[in-house]
C-alpha cells in the first residue's frame, strides 16, 4: 500500500506538509494543498485513522455491525441497546461507527479491513450465534470487543445476555396460575440460541407442570408479523377441544401478528386468548388491548457491554466477563384475566 512517503514525492513536499494537509493542522497554501489531494487520488493512499494521533495511539471509534430486520420491522431491542452503547461511549470519549454487510457476504472481510486500516479500536457484537465466525475470527486475532449475546459455551469472550429462558419460565407460571393449560408458543427456526433459551422455559414448564404438549401447539417461522397472523390460523383449525387458549410468543413481533390474526377471526385478545410477548417494545403498552410482554434490560446491557469492551481495549481483565441478566414479566390487559373454559 502506497505511504505518506508516497504521496510526498508524488506531490513534490514534505512528508510534514502532507501530514498538514491530511489533519488540516496548519495553514498550507492552496496550490499546494491541491497539488497533495491530487496526488493522494492517484496513488489512492488511505491514511491510516490511528495515525492521526501518534500520541494516543488509538482512533477513539468503535465498530458496529448493523443489520437490515426482515421485511422492514422495527427492532426495538437492538436500537435501545445501541443507542445506550454509543450514550456510555460518548462520556468516554468514544464514537461508534455503523458498517452494513450483507448477511451472505464474508463479513470476515469487513472485519480485516477496518483492523488493519487501524479504524477502529474494537467491536461490539449483537445478533450473536452458535459458532459466530465474527467471534472466531476476533478471538483468533486477539482484537478487543464485547457482545450482546452469547455464542459456543467454550468460548471465553466478554458477553452480556438476558436470561430468556427464566423470562419464559415468568409468562409460563402467569398463564398457569390464570387457568390455562393448552399454551401455544411460537418462536423464530430451531438453532437460535435466544430463540432456543426461550423455548426450552416453554417445553420444561410445560413438562413440570404435568401438561401435554400438543406438536400442533408449537410454530415456528421468520421474525414477521405475518408469521404470528397465519399462526392463528392453524391454531383454529384444530378441534375445539384442541385449540390453545393462551399463547407465548418469542418475540413482541410475532405476538402482535397473533393477536391481529384472532381480531380478525373475531375471537377477543385478553377474554377468550391469552397472547403475551417477549421484549416489551414501546408500541406494546398501547395496543388493544395492552400487551403482556418480557421486558429486558436494554439501558443497562449497553453500558455494561460497553465497560467490558473498555476494559478490553485496555487490557484489562478485572470485572464479569460474562453476565446474564434477568428480565421482568409486564403483565397488561393481553393475558390478565382467568380462564375459566
Amino acid at each position: 500500500m502506497p505511504t505518506i512517503k508516497d504521496v510526498a514525492e508524488r506531490a513534490g513536499v514534505s512528508i510534514a506538509t502532507v501530514s498538514h494537509v491530511i489533519n488540516n493542522s496548519a495553514p498550507v497554501r492552496e496550490a499546494t494543498r491541491r497539488r497533495v489531494m491530487r496526488a493522494i487520488q492517484e496513488l489512492r493512499y488511505r491514511p491510516s485513522v490511528r495515525g492521526r494521533n501518534l500520541q494516543a495511539q488509538e482512533s477513539r471509534i468503535i465498530g458496529y455491525q448493523w443489520y437490515e430486520s426482515p421485511d422492514l420491522n422495527m427492532n426495538p431491542v437492538l436500537d435501545r441497546f445501541l443507542y445506550g452503547v454509543s450514550q456510555k461511549a460518548k462520556r468516554q470519549g468514544y464514537y461508534l461507527i455503523l458498517f452494513n454487510t450483507d448477511r451472505d457476504a464474508d463479513v470476515i472481510h469487513t472485519y480485516e479491513d477496518l483492523i488493519h486500516t487501524d479504524r477502529v479500536d474494537g467491536f461490539v457484537l449483537a445478533n450473536t450465534d452458535q459458532d459466530d465466525r465474527r467471534i472466531r475470527y476476533l478471538l483468533d486475532v486477539g482484537f478487543p470487543f464485547a457482545s450482546f449475546g452469547r455464542s459456543n459455551p467454550e468460548w471465553d469472550f466478554p458477553w452480556v445476555d438476558v436470561d430468556g429462558e427464566s423470562g419464559v419460565r415468568q409468562v409460563m407460571a402467569h398463564l398457569r396460575r390464570n387457568g390455562h393449560r393448552r399454551i401455544a408458543a411460537i418462536c423464530w427456526p430451531r438453532g437460535s440460541l435466544a430463540g432456543d433459551a426461550r423455548m426450552k422455559g416453554y417445553f420444561e414448564s410445560m413438562r413440570e407442570a404435568g401438561l401435554e404438549i400438543d406438536p400442533a401447539w408449537v410454530v415456528r417461522g421468520m421474525n414477521l408479523v405475518r408469521t404470528g397472523f397465519e399462526a392463528v390460523s392453524h391454531w383454529l383449525a384444530l378441534p375445539p377441544g384442541r385449540r390453545p387458549t393462551a399463547v407465548v410468543a418469542a418475540s413482541d413481533v410475532l405476538a402482535i401478528g397473533v393477536m391481529s390474526g384472532y381480531n380478525a377471526a373475531g375471537i377477543r385478545v385478553g377474554r377468550e386468548v391469552a397472547v403475551v410477548g417477549f421484549d416489551d417494545a414501546p408500541t406494546a403498552a398501547f395496543l388493544s388491548p395492552p400487551l403482556s410482554s418480557v421486558r429486558q434490560p436494554v439501558d443497562q446491557i449497553g453500558e455494561m457491554v460497553f465497560d467490558m469492551l473498555l476494559r478490553a481495549i485496555r487490557g484489562e481483565r478485572s470485572g464479569a466477563q460474562q453476565v446474564l441478566l434477568q428480565p421482568q414479566l409486564i403483565v397488561r390487559a393481553s393475558s390478565d384475566f382467568v380462564f375459566s373454559g
